[in-house]
């Protein structure tokens, strides 16, 4: 979880800028949390609380409105009776990290995923990504090898992962759906030799970058087990109390 936020805290001020360079400065005064730090906290908080995603994700976009989400979910935030609204968008997939954690086999965490995402992104390519990140993260805690999450997640959905940054990044625009960003994630995860390589190389695609670091770092974290100390102090200095006395509390209770 801790991966994604700081994924999400070192991309926002990259995002729609197209950086195309891994050799950047990685925080400044720009760098803050955005709604893909809101939403994983929330998600996170829904699991220690055995609460209902929805309702979850409501209350925390209510109290951090200035986040930058998307019209739609935005919208969603203030219902009175929320329903989906059949999205395709990476919102799905840049909050649900935490899941990865609280659930010990590949078949919970799968169908938890789909829970998480349905609440708003009811459509397939919602609910997909989802599942693709949750699943990566989990094989990528479990011990699983960068090659067998590979194939596990070409075969189970279908995403193209043979592709290569050098040649993403020519021809990559903006795109927030699951299927043009998910998959590019996890290619800067496979393509990294570390925690903050795998951020540098997220951002480096361009688009929506803070979402797509924020994939890629959830996965990194996982399998690298490890993020320098000083990424994550400069990270927590940006966060709301509330947020790291969640992720304390998450980690406390979830991670080995």
């Amino acid at each position: 979880m801790m991966g994604a936020i700081i994924g999400d805290v070192i991309g926002s001020r990259f995002e729609g800028r197209y950086k195309k360079s891994t050799d950047f400065i990685l925080f400044n005064k720009k760098s803050r949390f955005t709604d893909d730090s809101v939403l994983t906290v929330a998600i996170a908080d829904a699991l220690l609380n055995n609460d209902d995603y929805g309702s979850v994700l409501q209350k925390f976009g209510k109290k951090y409105p200035d986040a930058g989400y998307g019209g739609n979910f935005y919208k969603w935030i203030f219902l009175e009776n929320p329903q989906a609204y059949n999205s395709w968008g990476n919102g799905s997939a840049m909050r649900v990290s935490a899941i990865a954690y609280a659930f010990n086999n590949l078949e919970a965490v799968l169908e938890e995923a789909k829970k998480s995402a349905e609440v708003t992104h009811n459509h397939p390519e919602g609910i997909k990504g989802a599942q693709a990140i949750a699943s990566a993260v989990f094989l990528a805690r479990t011990g699983k090898e960068k090659s067998e999450i590979k194939d596990y997640i070409q075969t189970k959905f279908d995403y193209n992962l043979e592709r290569k940054l050098d040649d993403i990044r020519l021809i990559y625009r903006f795109d927030v759906s699951c299927q043009g960003s998910v998959p590019e994630a996890i290619i800067a995860f496979l393509e990294s030799s570390d925690f903050e390589s795998a951020i540098r190389l997220a951002i480096s695609i361009g688009g929506d970058s803070d979402t797509i670091a924020a994939m890629a770092g959830s996965i990194a974290e996982a399998f690298y087990k490890e993020i320098p100390k000083g990424i994550i102090e400069e990270t927590n200095k940006r966060l709301p109390d509330e947020f790291l006395k969640i992720m304390d509390q998450f980690k406390e209770k979830y991670y080995e």
